[in-house]
């Protein structure tokens, strides 16, 4: 296997407002699309055999712009459900939860439908993600294979990767529009590269 590409999608309005967005389906902004286009030099030397997608339309149009081919949209790469926290910033649940953390206290219950996640619920997503993508990589020699997904969803895979628990997601920071890469080192598990984007100044108008 190669390296394991980590992609967060581009902005949309409720990254940019730092909105809690799992299963609320927004669009890319423009910047978010000026994002994603921005990867396709950051790619261009990669021998991707495989690409995994998120089912989030702002995930599909990041691989769209990107140059990804004939992504394999994965339920398991959603983002964290976040429950009664959908929609709301760290900001106003801090105002009757001053000291409330994602990472160690989880969300409040949503609907049926989307109850909410705990930190272990997304650390079993993540495991099952790396489970697959060993699986696959056994047919692609040593092409990279990427993931096109959220912040904390692929935070907590990052995590699980190198053999933490899911709440030392917390550790890696992950901005839009940016990649990541995993790899090994003397057969380990290591980060290659973090939260890379190319400049604003950069990108195409």
């Amino acid at each position: 296997m190669g390296e394991l590409i980590l992609i967060r999608h581009g902005e949309t309005e409720w990254s940019r407002s730092g909105q809690h967005t799992s299963y609320t389906d927004l669009p890319l902004t423009a910047t978010g699309e000026r994002q994603a286009r921005a990867l396709v030099p950051l790619l261009a030397d990669r021998n991707i055999g495989l690409t995994l997608v998120s089912p989030s339309i702002r995930a599909r149009r990041t691989a769209e712009l990107a140059g990804l081919h004939a992504p394999r949209v994965t339920p398991e790469l959603r983002e964290w459900d976040y429950g009664g926290y959908e929609g709301i910033t760290t900001q106003a649940i801090r105002r009757t939860r001053p000291f409330w953390n994602l990472w160690t206290d989880g969300v409040d219950p949503g609907s049926d439908e989307h109850p909410g996640e705990s930190p272990a619920d997304v650390g079993q997503r993540a495991d099952q993600v790396l489970a697959g993508v060993r699986s696959a990589a056994e047919g692609l020699g040593d092409a990279d294979i990427a993931l096109v997904a959220h912040s904390h969803f692929l935070r907590v895979l990052t995590a699980r990767y190198l053999g933490l628990t899911p709440a030392e997601g917390r550790l890696f920071q992950l901005a839009t529009g940016a990649v990541s890469r995993l790899g090994t080192e003397h057969g380990r598990p290591v980060i290659a590269a973090l939260n890379v984007a190319l400049p604003e100044s950069l990108h195409e108008a």
